[in-house]
């Protein structure tokens, strides 16, 4: 099947069998390794990745679906105000251990940040990362980073300065 999307900002083309999941067309086609794969069912979350704005498990999407798509992979947020913000966050909470998790909670806080989700309470991060399993941490770091992240959103412009078209409000 013909695929023409973009990933990461640079337009793809390729010929991908109809079966080929986007988890392997981004990490064996396209070299991009930061997407991992966890559980391969769609439970642990480490292989999301945003198409077209939205947390998406890329281990239950097939390359083909992504036809037309805008892919973002962890890859994406090197550099860019959120990437930047999270990461600090991140650093500063010790949030991070082994680190496999964390490329999947990455791309579905930006995405969340993205769309002016900005969890208020320790209740509404965890909901957020519902989807995300972490076998390391036991979450009270990564809940307080990203409660860090987001007050600082809050009150601050980095939505509004971070530059692209990845759908900041």
């Amino acid at each position: 099947m013909k695929l023409h999307c973009s990933v990461n900002d640079a337009s793809v083309d390729a010929e991908v069998p109809s079966r080929l999941l986007l988890s392997d067309f981004i990490r064996h086609e396209l070299k991009l390794t930061g997407t991992h794969v966890g559980c391969e069912m769609g439970a642990c979350g480490a292989c999301t990745v945003i198409v077209d704005g939205s947390p998406v498990r890329s281990c239950l999407m097939l390359a083909a679906q992504a036809d037309g798509s805008s892919v973002r992979t962890v890859e994406s947020l090197a550099g860019t105000p959120i990437g930047r913000l999270l990461q600090q966050a991140f650093s500063e909470h010790h949030a991070l251990q082994c680190g496999y998790c964390t490329p999947g909670i990455l791309t579905t806080l930006t995405a969340a940040f993205e769309s002016g989700k900005l969890p208020a309470d320790e209740h509404a991060v965890r909901d957020l990362l519902s989807g995300n399993i972490c076998r390391c941490t036991g979450y009270v770091p990564i809940v307080e980073a990203i409660l860090d992240a987001s007050r600082q959103m809050q009150s601050s412009t980095v939505l509004a300065n971070s530059g692209g078209t990845h759908g900041q409000k």
